[in-house]
């Protein structure tokens, strides 16, 4: 069984930090590209940052400079530090796992639960 728990969310001041872990288990961790995403009321979910199993990193232009996606593969966790948050990045932040494409006959998504994120101003 799959299961990617995340940890770390909170209220914050704005300028302030946080960071988010998630713990995978039941996948082989270090195949997994894994990402954070974040949906906040009344928007759709968007990515916030990814790190492949590679070590790989891509961002969103809104949180470029200010959050850093890393993972440690011994411990099958990827952390989220996130530095001068505003407002606006509050939303519930969700842990994904992701392996292969349609065009190689397979693909796996798997999330976590979800933890909110709050900013204050």
């Amino acid at each position: 069984q799959v299961r990617l728990v995340e940890s770390g969310g909170g209220l914050v001041q704005a300028g302030g930090s946080l960071r988010l872990s998630c713990a995978a288990s039941g996948i082989i961790f270090r195949f997994y590209t894994m990402g954070w995403y974040r949906q906040a009321p009344g928007k759709q979910r968007e990515l916030v940052a990814a790190i492949s199993s590679g070590g790989s990193t891509n961002y969103a232009d809104s949180v470029k400079g200010r959050f850093t996606i890393s993972r440690d593969n011994a411990k099958n966790t990827v952390y989220l530090h996130m530095n001068s948050l505003k407002p606006e990045d509050t939303a519930v932040y969700y842990c994904n796992a992701h392996r292969g494409t349609i065009m190689a006959g397979y693909e796996y998504h798997y999330w976590g639960q979800g933890t909110q994120v709050t900013v204050s101003s």
